[in-house]
Order: C-alpha cells, then sequence, then structure tokens
C-alpha cells in the first residue's frame, strides 16, 4: 500500500486514526498494540507472504536485544550475541538484496551462465533491517532501556517510515509509544498532520510524478544506444534531479503528516538539501536519518577522524561506497557513492585548507554562497545520472552529451521539433523545470511552512519559520487552500506510481 493511493487515503488512513485514538482512551498498550497490527497489515497488503519475514526478524532481533541486555553472559558473550545478531540481519538482506546481484557480477567476470535466484525484494527490508541493527548496538552500549514487546514491534513496523524511512532511534520513538499523551485525541495533531500530508502528496503526485514524462525517455534512450545532444541530456538530468527530490520530499512530509495525526512525532528526513552550499551540508539535509545511520553505525566504528587524516578520509570515501550499495544492488549504485566519497573527502580537504590560511566561512559573501549552491548542484546532478542510469554506458551517453560531446540543438529544438527532440520536452519542459527551480532554491519548505506548530522533532537541522504571509495557520483561508491541494492531488492519481526509494 502507498500513500499516493486511494485505499490508503479514503480508507487506511482515516480507519487508523479513529480507531488508534479509540484504543487509546481505553489504553495506551492497547492503542499501541492496535497500531503495530494496522502496521502489520498495511505491510502485508503489498504481498502478505512476506509478512512471516518481518515477524521473524522482529522475533530474532527482540530475542538478541534481551539476550545482550539482561543475559549474565559477560561482556565477551554480549559482543558474540550482538556479532550473531547483526550477522543474521546482514544475511537476510543481503540475500534478498544482493544474491542475484552477486550471481550477475560472477557471471560477467567469469563468462559462464550463472542462473539467478530471480528473488523479489520486499519492500522496506533495508528500513527495518537497520533500524533493528542500530537498536541491537544500542542495546550492546547500554544506550537502550526499553524493551516492551508490544512498543518494540511498533517501533520496527510503524507504518509512516516503513517503506522509505525515516530510520528511528529508540530513544526518540520509544518514549513517545510508551506516553498516554501521544494516544489523546487533539484536534493539532489532525489539523497539522493532514495539511503536511497533502502538502506531501502534492509534491509526489503533481510535480515528482509531471516530471517523470520528461526524464525517463531520456534514460529509456541512452540505455537502448542513443547517443543524446547537450540540450536532451541536461533536459533529462534536471528532469530526473528535480522527480527524485520532490518524490522523496513529497513521501517525507506524507509520513511526517500521517504519523503526527495519531500524535506521534517523526524525526526530520529532508530539509532542502539542493540549497547546500556544499556536499556536507548536502549530506545532512537528504536522507538525513540515513546519513545519522551511517555516520554512527559505520563510520565511526570504522575509526572515524581518530587514526589521522589518511585514515579519516579511507573511512569517508568506504561510508559513501557501502552507502552507495545500500541504495542498490548494481554498481552504477556503487559508483555513485564512490563519486560522492570523492566529494566529501575533497569537500573536507578544502575546508582543512581554508581554515589553515585563514578563510573564513562565507567569507565571499552572498555571491559566494549563490556560487557555492550552484556548484554542489551541479555535483549532484551528475551523480544522479549515476544513480538513475540502467548502465555505466547509458551513463556514460548521458554525461558525454551533457558535456557536449554528443553535438548541441538548435533553437528550434526548444519547441520540440527537431529530430530526436522527442527526449526533450520543448517549451513545457522548459517552463516545468523553471518552475520547479524557482520553487526548490526560493520558496520555504514545508518545515519552515508549518514551523509554528513543531512539524517534526527537534533537531540541529530544524529551519528558520518562513515569513509571516507564509506560515501556515489553523485558519480558514489555509483550510480552503488546503483542500483545494488536496482536490489537485486526487484529480493528479489516474494511476499509482511507486515512490522511486520503494523497495530499497
Amino acid at each position: 500500500m502507498l500513500f499516493n493511493s486511494l485505499v490508503f487515503i479514503y480508507v487506511f488512513l482515516p480507519v487508523t486514526i479513529v480507531l488508534t485514538l479509540a484504543f487509546g482512551r481505553l489504553d495506551r498498550r492497547a492503542a499501541a498494540a492496535f497500531l503495530a497490527a494496522a502496521s502489520f497489515f498495511f505491510y502485508g497488503w503489498w504481498n502478505p507472504t512476506y509478512l512471516w519475514l518481518l515477524a521473524a526478524s522482529i522475533l530474532f532481533n527482540y530475542a538478541v536485544a534481551i539476550g545482550i541486555a539482561r543475559s549474565a553472559i559477560g561482556a565477551s558473550g554480549r559482543q558474540r550475541l550482538l556479532i550473531i545478531g547483526i550477522a543474521g540481519d546482514l544475511a537476510l538482506l543481503g540475500y534478498y538484496k544482493y544474491a542475484d546481484f552477486l550471481l550477475s557480477t560472477v557471471g560477467a567476470v567469469t563468462g559462464a551462465a550463472v542462473p539467478h535466484l530471480g528473488i523479489v525484494l520486499p519492500i522496506g527490508i533495508s528500513f527495518f533491517t537497520f533500524t533493528q541493527i542500530a537498536f541491537l548496538v544500542d542495546t550492546a552500549r547500554g544506550a537502550a532501556e526499553e524493551y516492551d514487546f508490544v512498543r518494540y514491534a511498533l517501533f520496527v513496523t510503524f507504518f509512516p517510515h516503513l517503506l522509505a524511512g525515516p530510520l528511528f532511534h529508540h530513544k526518540e520513538m520509544m518514549p513517545q509509544f510508551a506516553a498516554a499523551e501521544t494516544y489523546r485525541p487533539k484536534a493539532e495533531n489532525l489539523s497539522v498532520g493532514l495539511t503536511i500530508f497533502v502538502i506531501g502528496l502534492v509534491k509526489k503526485v503533481v510535480l515528482a510524478d509531471g516530471m517523470a514524462g520528461f526524464a525517463a525517455p531520456l534514460f529509456d534512450a541512452a540505455g537502448a544506444g542513443a547517443e543524446p545532444n547537450l540540450l536532451q541530456s541536461w533536459g533529462g538530468a534536471l528532469a530526473y534531479t528535480f522527480q527524485l527530490y520532490f518524490d522523496f520530499s513529497g513521501y517525507s512530509d506524507m509520513a511526517i503528516g500521517a504519523a503526527r495525526c495519531v500524535g506521534i512525532l517523526l524525526p526530520l528526513n529532508f530539509n532542502s538539501p539542493y540549497k547546500a552550499a556544499n556536499i556536507i551540508d548536502f549530506w545532512r539535509r537528504w536522507h538525513m536519518t540515513l546519513s545519522r545511520f551511517l555516520r554512527d553505525y559505520l563510520y565511526v566504528p570504522l575509526g572515524g577522524n581518530r587514526h589521522g587524516k589518511g585514515r579519516r578520509y579511507l573511512n569517508l570515501f568506504l561510508t559513501m561506497l557501502l552507502g552507495g550499495l545500500w541504495h542498490g544492488a548494481a554498481w552504477t549504485f556503487v559508483a555513485w557513492g564512490a563519486l560522492h566519497g570523492i566529494y566529501l573527502c575533497a569537500n573536507h580537504a578544502w575546508q582543512a585548507l581554508r581554515r589553515r590560511i585563514g578563510f573564513a566561512p562565507g567569507g565571499w559573501g552572498a555571491g559566494g554562497r549563490t556560487c557555492a549552491v550552484a556548484l554542489t548542484f551541479l555535483a549532484t546532478v551528475i551523480g544522479w545520472v549515476l544513480f538513475r542510469a540502467t548502465s555505466f554506458a547509458a551513463a556514460l551517453r548521458i554525461l558525454a552529451g551533457m558535456a557536449g560531446l554528443n553535438g548541441t540543438a538548435g533553437p528550434e529544438s526548444l519547441f520540440g521539433v527537431a529530430y530526436g527532440a522527442a527526449l526533450y520536452g520543448g517549451i513545457d519542459e522548459t517552463l516545468a523545470l523553471a518552475a520547479l527551480a524557482l520553487i526548490t532554491f526560493l520558496a520555504p519548505n514545508t518545515q519552515q511552512f508549518m514551523a509554528g506548530f513543531r512539524p517534526s522533532l527537534p533537531g540541529r537541522a530544524v529551519t528558520a519559520k518562513a515569513a509571516r504571509a507564509l506560515q501556515w495557520s489553523a485558519r480558514p483561508g489555509w483550510a480552503l487552500a488546503m483542500a483545494a491541494a488536496l482536490l489537485l492531488a486526487l484529480s493528479r492519481m489516474s494511476g499509482v506510481s511507486p515512490f522511486l526509494y520503494y523497495q530499497f
């Protein structure tokens, strides 16, 4: 079941809200149990046969966590249990996500006809697996304190995060699941939650899906061997850049909004990343909870910056390399991760040099920041070509086109009439890209728009409020505006398009 489906909007979400609050009036544990059961139903809607996989993962990790926390087996015994737990989780993830990838790689290297297993990737497996790995590590560190099974099951399965994150920390969510206050009906929770959900729905079905028709032709043609020209390459690459941006931003808003409707605050996972002035800042704004996970549970255990500059850069690179592999079982994802690893190393090296020569941050003023944002955006667009392309050959054809090596397009191509112009949507695509660029770089984001009503859990990346005229309030004018936005989104839902982070 997807957030941008009619069954979710008309049936699942309202029924879940009503029954959660009804159970909450009786008993908070009953409300948590119902919400966990509803989350299992939400997951099983896609493919009921994988419910056993989710349940088995929860039971296994809960048993390991209890063993680590409560067994009198000493530090070495707890360490062995932690290794067993993490190994089990990674084995499950590796089989479903990477087995066919490894088999195809072996076949490509050896030339042998290696049969594929034809494994269907369960939705959300990366998210519920990483969430539980973090819980096991925190348990071994003595940082986890809540072990109620019902709340643990809800912590893993809570439906707003199950498809594409955010990745939870137990300390953020367990206290909320345990608090009676969470399940008490509040008009503010419903109005704020539904408003954020509608904003996310518009981003997804109007803005992101609207760009899909401009992005897909380029990547499909390049995958089939076409060599797109300069205009076609940049047009398709930018279309995908904005499609992915509003798709993920929309999903993040819908997740926060749906959770808020039942009284739960989620951590912020998306914070205007294209406004970042460098790649370090980009990764503090894009998939923020994944960046936090990679930092806390991969980069730091690898040694972080504790063993000299050379080791620090190696750890940064390895973290991003594995982060790329996490995004998808293909060498193009690995290359994308490696590219961002190089970006981060270069960015850290530049900052170190800047400090050494005494050049203060912001020393170039507003113009310098604009150039820095533009350069960061350009680097990100280049990376997305690798992320989206079906092969290295296809990515190289598009990148060659972006560099002008496949020729340019005359002015008539802007209007979609030149040879091969089907790869570029003409004036329609030009106007769409311009409009989305203005929204992306100049408009306040959802957190700024809703800042007066605590839209998400607080954190260092929560942005300032928008201008007063652009701040939402519980007034009839805003209610009418949101109703109109909802009708617009519903009118565009002729079919259900999956999220681009779906099945990661």
